[in-house]
């Protein structure tokens, strides 16, 4: 009995298959925002990828407290506190100094402190990595949306490329001596493709994520220690329209620049107030060193600018950050002196909470959230077109 062939058609399939998985491996590879691994889906988990989320705050304001602990609840997070510090209970000798100066005042001598303890606590634990929020800030209904989104795109900026020791952003990790000019934007929605990271959904190569504050700068273009990669994520539904957006950084170049509802990850520069944040475990005994060892000579997060920046007798380090910030200030109904246990916000009365940059407030929606339902309440909506 002889053996029958493939017919014609048979083998013109099996080629035109070949073909197409010839094609397939040899296209360049993409990544993009539904891409999904083992460790982005950690993310999803009570501590949104990190091993704990610390918050700073005084015992005395049990308010912050409370709603700490309700926002988190109604996030499905896990939190735990670190009790603030009252400055003048610290001396002046566990003031490190190198220099003749004024002792700094109590309330800044507290926060640092504070800060300070919970970033030994992380290394005292050896964990692998910490979120360290303040207690009066607020975020996003879809905080771990943004989170992953953000995870995305500091893998693009900070993990080589498969089986290369090159990187999308080519002034990372040290920018070229002889080169000062900007490198192109990466677009979020075409990011190269990277080797997964294998300690954390935020990549391997960082120090500290700055992402809860009040101001930040593109990385100037002549400045030699910092890299200058961006990604640029337009039409993020989440961020706040250009005329809710504020800054204590000069020129706003992410509003002036960029359209609407734009987000921006890049690295540190200038960064101001330090409402959230998260360290590696490398990067949590850098900061001791530096910031918990060396001079106290401003508020914490002046030092935590020179310790990103590598200015002011520290070294550089690796740090990450978004614009528009994930934490914002929340700000409470009530007297507008209760803002602050630092700074004096004045005297008078607020009438109606808010949260800044923040669309779908967590604590403006706790009784949506409360009740199971899904009507959330934008507090920044886009105008209609035929607005005024």
């Amino acid at each position: 009995m002889t053996a029958r062939l493939p017919s014609n058609r048979v083998i013109h399939i099996i080629v035109a298959l070949l073909i197409v998985l010839l094609i397939y491996f040899n296209l360049p590879r993409f990544t993009s925002s539904r891409d999904v691994d083992r460790l982005l889906g950690d993310i999803n988990n009570s501590t949104l990828g990190f091993q704990e989320i610390f918050v700073v705050g005084l015992p005395s304001r049990t308010d912050r407290r409370d709603g700490m602990f309700l926002q988190a609840a109604l996030s499905n997070m896990r939190i735990e506190f670190v009790d603030g510090v009252n400055g003048k209970d610290i001396p002046d000798k566990a003031i490190p100094m190198t220099f003749e100066r004024e002792r700094m005042n109590d309330a800044s001598l507290g926060s640092w402190r504070a800060h300070m303890n919970a970033i030994q606590e992380v290394v005292r634990r050896n964990l692998t990595s910490a979120l360290i929020l303040e207690d009066d800030v607020d975020w996003d209904v879809r905080i771990k949306h943004q989170l992953k989104d953000f995870a995305l795109s500091t893998r693009a900026i900070t993990q080589p490329r498969p089986g290369s020791k090159s990187y999308a952003d080519s002034t990372f990790p040290t920018p070229p001596k002889e080169s000062s000019t900007a490198v192109p934007d990466i677009s979020f929605h075409f990011m190269p493709n990277t080797e997964s990271p294998r300690l954390s959904p935020y990549g391997d190569n960082w120090d500290l994520l700055w992402i809860g504050h009040c101001g930040m700068h593109f990385p100037f273009e002549d400045n030699p220690l910092i890299p200058k990669g961006r990604v640029i994520h337009l039409e993020d539904e989440t961020v706040a329209p250009k005329q809710n957006l504020w800054t204590f950084n000069v020129p706003f170049t992410l509003k002036d620049k960029y359209p609407e509802h734009t987000r921006a990850v890049h690295h540190v520069q200038e960064g101001v107030c330090t409402l959230g944040y998260a360290i590696s475990q490398a990067g949590a005994r850098k900061l001791l060193h530096e910031i918990g060892l060396k001079d106290v000579t401003d508020g914490f997060d002046i030092l935590l600018r020179f310790f990103c920046e590598g200015v002011n007798g520290r070294k550089y380090h690796n740090c990450l950050t978004t614009q528009p910030a994930l934490f914002h200030h929340h700000r409470a109904a009530g007297p507008v002196s209760a803002s602050s246990d630092i700074g004096d916000h004045g005297g008078g009365f607020r009438e109606k909470s808010s949260t800044d940059m923040v669309r779908w407030s967590v604590r403006l929606n706790a009784d949506v959230l409360l009740e199971g339902r899904t009507d959330f309440v934008d507090q920044y909506p886009d105008k209609a077109l035929n607005s005024p």
